[in-house]
């Protein structure tokens, strides 16, 4: 062997290959390579492609002269059956073994099963380990190599590689449906010149860089493995990565052509050899590929000159379509695309829906406000589209906290994106000014189902614009109100809030205050009123926990120590059921006790106020004059005193047990009473006392003899008419005070329920004496609008006033009808709408001045003034509330609003259902403002509405009567009218903020000024739809906010009311019990003057803190504001216009025409009876005033 290399040595010329020295010293490196053997392993790959195409077509041969067709036979033929069950065999052997096999093999390198995608993953990892090692061995200009195979470690591991890929390559083999074909793929051909080669090389102890370069052609399956894997899977993603790939795989292929070309030279001589390293090669083709060719690095051999004229046509075709389109990738690739990377832990919450710069900025303004705590959620938003310039600025300066992802709620990859799974909420917005409101809700309710889908435990915050639209939310299955899910529906609060303005102007403005997040900064350069107004919008809602000192102490004990000591308003607090896991919002109950860990809603300036309701010990801040003084207790005994506490509940329920009527404390049954439980038989009976006004034991156990428990229903003791200053609205009773139903006109359900022919419980046998109540019949109700002949008077919760229901034709006044009517205390809704107009859920305007804590006679008549075909839509939700009246007419003409007595109203309210129009988005209140102009510039007479001398002298003499209820008295019906239109009472609803500077004439408002800040805001005079914006992070922030609200401003809707409401039949009737009953004891929003009545000692020069204790201790009233006039002057041009402050501090002056804002009481005990004649008797002095105008009378039966 060695002689045969010598002698070839002799023969042929230096090789130019670089020599590598063996270890071995007997063996001449360069006697081994001076003879070329590339042909070997070239050959080896070419026979071993040539053996299998011919194995495959000798087989295909075979085949066709073996199993070739034989000639059809007829079917009655009997060898037909014999080869009909030969084929059958060859079937049945062929499934079991062939076919079984394929599938095998097919399943294996398919990627559809996890081995499937584990050995294709594998494979592709080991051809990038093989295509390394021959960049390993590329990287020098030498292409053959005499080196052992036993020394040679890059050529072991390569062999161990091939022999995997061989194993691979039978398995494709016995895959494939077509031999052939399979035989001629690209892939094959990459094994057929790799594979042998290696095998090669262990026989000759010889290593040739070869083709080799072609394990670079499998990074083109790299797409198809990132599609196994789920990586790639949007069509952008995967078509960028399959130009790379194709990119990366030919420059790599023709590079590595090059390198062996150049540096073996043209042969057969091989005498022009260029020493090229690999990576120079990479160089060369990408600079020539590119058509730039710098000419540092050319092609020296003839060989290498011809592959390069013939790739640059490939080359060039490849790099100009190739690139562009990467490029066009990578640069349309969404800017927001990416993943939500949440970093230490950080809560986040999603928000979506209408995403624009105004939303957004309203919303982050709002929830990253500086009067929260500290706030360490990141807000995430996801929108389809990219944001604009504006938005994206907004974004940048608040990148800390806010990041933008481009995408849709309806894909669940972007719901994974941005990790809803994780996110502690997630926020639906909607566009306010949409021209189809139920297209708006319909793709809101859409994102709310998928959002559900992907995660149905994620917390979901939506608003809707329509109020039906919620019944569509209301039954997805996943929705829960009780795991903190809400809607905001801004029909409803929008039109809630109005209604509340029309029992109490200015309330509105207060509410709408309250839940947005504003910082109160006065200057001496505004005006007083405009100073003590802004003082008010400083303050918000917040909850807190009642710290340990709280405990035992009743409602308005811890009201008045909070007002007082931590100036806080407490407005009401979290009553636990009684199970213990139920809970619900008590707004100012009447007596309630607190308990251990109670909530309280508090109104107040920030949140680190409000933290003085916590850490307040009466043991350590009871002396404290500074409430910034009250903070985190560290006197050791607190545990001790928290014990203390425990015993003291103890002591109290063990003396409520001797006492039984005193305000319970927990839900436990009054002893010897039939296991009624105390706190439903203090309801019923009335008495609330507080312990300076304890009433005697022998007083209660007479009224306990006298009067059965279950049938007295929210029935107050008489009160003594001759003691003036006993006068006694939501009082509690005195010890003077006995037990006694004489002389009250009781409420019919109350009559209902007593037993007929009862004496009064003032005498102690049935005589019949001025004091005997015939109880069950109701002789002066009879003709009271039809109320006591039905059975069912309130819906089936028992939280509104029901009727049942009336046709629309029934209730429409012509002119000349509602002119004869003398309305007067009305509420006038001045309805601008198409007949195709959208619906805008007139139900929400009018239930809440039905709800069932008003007496029937205190309701105020609501007129409709708009077109009837519009009205006629809304009629379903409206057929089964009392007391309404349509006028076919427009808001616009003067000679409707006079036929309607506008001047005499309450509150007169303009709305529009239009819907606004995309050219000018400032004309959607035209209409509006129009109206509203248009009012205040009419005239009226002086003489309509002005009352008799004889029935002014007999109100201003009832005004004296001790008895007279404040803000809830049998109403007297006809009032002084306006004279001027622009003090009529009135509330307009704006679209666009910036159209509040035309309503009012005399202000100067900038038009640039935000809403709040404009005097019709302030003065309670206008609303916007955009002042519900900040609810959203209201309600995030504090669950129990949104039904706080909404319970203040609806009137007293439930969760319970909206399912049945969500069930598509309206109100229904149910028959009065004595739980439903209940459900009226609650309080409502109302409006108290000082300028005559109980409180008007307060109107010369009070302190808004005497009145907050006194209305609270006295009638069980909380204040929670004033209504003032904005002109406190005399002067001729002073304006008529009233403004709103927000819980005044203690210290604030009072004026005599102040009116104050309160949360009052129910009264169970008067029930205004018109045709109660005026009767004085002379052991009481009690009175009861008809004043009513009996003109229109029948139409009031039928409304």
């Amino acid at each position: 062997m060695s002689t045969d290399c010598c002698n070839v040595c002799t023969k042929t010329t230096e090789s130019p290959i670089t020599t590598t020295l063996s270890d071995d010293p007997t063996i001449n490196v360069e006697l081994c390579l001076s003879e070329r053997k590339w042909w070997c392993f070239l050959l080896s790959s070419i026979f071993t492609f040539i053996l299998g195409l011919v194995i495959v077509l000798l087989w295909r041969l075979f085949a066709f002269i073996c199993c070739r067709k034989e000639p059809e036979l007829s079917p009655n033929d009997p060898k037909q059956k014999e080869q009909k069950a030969i084929r059958q065999g060859k079937q049945e052997f062929e499934g079991t073994f062939v076919t079984e096999a394929k599938d095998w093999a097919g399943e294996l390198i398919s990627g559809q099963t996890t081995t499937g995608r584990i050995l294709v993953v594998l494979v592709f990892i080991l051809s990038i380990a093989s295509l390394i090692i021959y960049f390993i061995d590329a990287s020098s200009d030498k292409v053959e190599g005499c080196q052992k195979w036993s020394d040679n470690v890059t050529q072991q591991i390569d062999l161990a590689f091939n022999i995997f890929f061989m194993v691979y390559y039978f398995i494709r083999f016995i895959a494939a449906s077509d031999k052939l074909w399979f035989m001629l793929e690209m892939y094959s051909f990459v094994d057929y010149f790799t594979i042998p080669p290696s095998f090669v090389s262990i026989y000759l102890d010889r290593t040739w860089i070869g083709l080799r370069f072609l394990r670079a052609l499998r990074l083109m399956t790299v797409p198809d493995i990132l599609q196994y894997l789920n990586i790639l899977k949007t069509s952008s993603s995967i078509r960028l990565a399959q130009l790379v790939s194709i990119f990366i795989s030919v420059w790599l292929t023709a590079a590595g052509i090059i390198h062996l070309l150049e540096n073996s030279g043209d042969p057969f001589e091989f005498k022009n050899p260029q020493h090229l390293s690999y990576w120079t090669c990479v160089y060369f083709l990408i600079v020539t590929m590119s058509t730039v060719g710098y000419g540092d690095v050319y092609c020296q051999t003839i060989l290498g000159r011809t592959f390069l004229v013939f790739f640059l046509l490939v080359g060039l075709a490849i790099f100009a379509s190739c690139i562009p389109e990467i490029i066009d990738l990578i640069g349309t690739r969404p800017k927001y695309g990416g993943t939500l990377k949440n970093e230490r832990g950080r809560r986040h919450i999603v928000v979506c829906g209408h995403i624009t710069y105004e939303s957004v900025s309203h919303f982050l303004k709002d929830f990253l406000h500086e009067d929260r705590e500290d706030v360490d959620v990141e807000v995430v938003f996801l929108h389809r589209k990219e944001p604009d310039l504006e938005l994206e600025g907004l974004l940048k300066r608040h990148y800390t906290t806010v990041e933008f992802f481009q995408g849709t709620m309806m894909n669940a990859v972007d719901l994974e994106r941005v990790k809803v799974h994780e996110a502690d909420a997630c926020l639906v917005l909607a566009n306010k000014y949409c021209q189809d409101p139920d297209a708006e809700d319909a793709a809101n309710i859409m994102r709310v189902i998928s959002i559900k889908n992907y995660s149905d435990d994620i917390r979901v915050i939506i608003q809707l614009m329509q109020y039906h639209n919620k019944a569509y939310l209301l039954n997805i299955p996943s929705w829960d109100w009780k795991q903190g899910d809400d809607v905001i529906c801004l029909a409803e609060l929008k039109l809630g809030f109005i209604a509340q303005s029309c029992l109490a102007p200015g309330f509105s403005t207060m509410m709408a205050n309250l839940f947005a997040m504003r910082s109160f900064k006065t200057s001496p350069d505004t005006q007083a009123w405009q100073n003590d107004y802004l003082q008010g919008t400083g303050c918000e809602m917040y909850t807190e926990t009642l710290s340990p000192s709280f405990t035992g102490m009743t409602f308005p004990q811890a009201s008045e120590l909070c007002f007082t000591k931590l100036k806080l308003l407490l407005l009401a607090i979290e009553i636990k059921g009684e199970d213990g896991r139920d809970s619900k919002i008590s707004i100012n109950p009447r007596g309630a006790k607190i308990l251990a860990n109670t909530q309280g809603f508090f109104i107040a300036q920030s949140a680190d106020e409000v933290k003085r309701a916590w850490f307040y010990c009466k043991a350590c801040h009871e002396d404290i004059k500074d409430e910034t003084l009250i903070k985190k207790c560290k006197c050791k005994n607190l545990a001790t005193f928290r014990k203390g506490v425990r015993a003291i509940q103890l002591v109290g329920r063990a003396s409520e047990v001797e006492f039984p009527f005193s305000e319970p404390s927990g839900g436990g049954s009054i002893p010897g009473d039939n296991g009624i439980s105390k706190e439903k038989a203090d309801a019923l009976i009335g008495l609330r006392s507080h312990k300076s006004n304890a009433i005697p034991p022998s007083a209660l156990s007479a009224a306990n003899n006298q009067v059965p428990m279950k049938q007295v229903n929210k029935v107050k003791p008489v009160v003594n008419r001759a003691v003036a200053d006993n006068i006694g609205y939501n009082r509690p009773p005195t010890a003077t005070e006995e037990p006694s139903y004489a002389g009250y006109h009781l409420a019919y359900e109350v009559k209902k329920l007593m037993p007929t022919n009862r004496a009064s419980a003032g005498s102690g046998n049935n005589v019949n004496n001025n004091n005997n109540l015939q109880v069950g019949i109701a002789d002066d109700q009879a003709k009271d609008f039809d109320f006591e002949k039905t059975e069912m008077k309130y819906d089936s919760t028992g939280m509104f006033h029901w009727s049942p229901a009336k046709n629309l034709e029934d209730c429409i006044l012509d002119r000349n009808q509602a002119a004869m009517t003398v309305l007067n205390g009305h509420v006038v809704v001045c309805l601008f709408a198409d007949p195709d107009s959208p619906l805008i859920g007139l139900r929400n305007l009018v239930m809440p001045l039905r709800a069932s804590n008003f007496h029937y006679h205190e309701l105020k008549h609501v007129v409709i003034v708009g077109a009837v075909d519009y009205i006629r839509r809304e009629w379903k939700m409206l057929q089964n509330l009392p007391k309404i009246s349509v006028l076919n007419g427009s808001p616009l003409s003067r000679a409707d609003l006079r036929a309607v007595n506008v001047n005499l109203c309450d509150m007169c309210v303009i709305l529009s259902a239009k819907v606004p129009s995309h050219d000018d988005p400032t004309l959607a209140d035209k209409e509006a403002i129009l109206a509203s102009l248009n009012i205040k510039a009419m005239t009226f007479d002086d003489t309509i509405g002005v009352l008799s001398q004889e029935e002014s002298n007999l109100i201003s003499s009832r005004n004296e009567i001790p008895n007279a209820p404040v803000g809830g008295a049998p109403i007297v019906l006809q009032r002084r009218g306006s004279v001027y239109g622009a003090n009529v009472p009135m509330i307009t609803e704006l679209v666009n903020d910036s159209n509040v500077q035309f309503l009012d004439q005399d202000d100067d408002d900038d038009p640039d000024t935000e809403l709040y800040l404009t005097q019709p805001f302030a003065c309670g005079t206008a609303f916007a739809v955009s002042v519900l914006d900040s609810l959203m992070s209201t309600t995030y922030f504090n669950q129990n906010a949104l039904t706080l609200i909404r319970s203040l401003i609806t009137g007293g809707a439930t969760p319970e009311l909206e399912l049945i409401l969500a069930e598509g039949a309206g109100l229904r009737g149910g028959y009065s019990t004595v739980d439903s009953l209940s459900n009226r004891d609650r309080c409502r929003v109302g409006q108290i003057s000082l300028y005559d009545g109980p409180l008007a000692q307060f109107g010369e020069a009070g302190k808004y803190g005497d009145l907050f204790v006194s209305a609270l201790k006295s009638y069980g009233m909380l204040c929670i504001g004033l209504y003032r006039f904005r002109d406190t002057s005399s002067s001729c041009d002073a304006s008529s216009k009233r403004y709103v402050i927000t819980n005044p501090p203690d210290d604030f002056s009072l004026l005599p025409t102040d009116q104050v804002f309160v949360l009052m009481q129910f009264d169970p005990g008067l029930e205004y009876k018109p045709n109660s004649r005026v009767s004085a008797t002379a052991g009481n002095g009690q009175g009861q005033t008809n004043g009513a105008a009996t003109a229109g009378r029948g139409k009031d039966d039928n409304s």
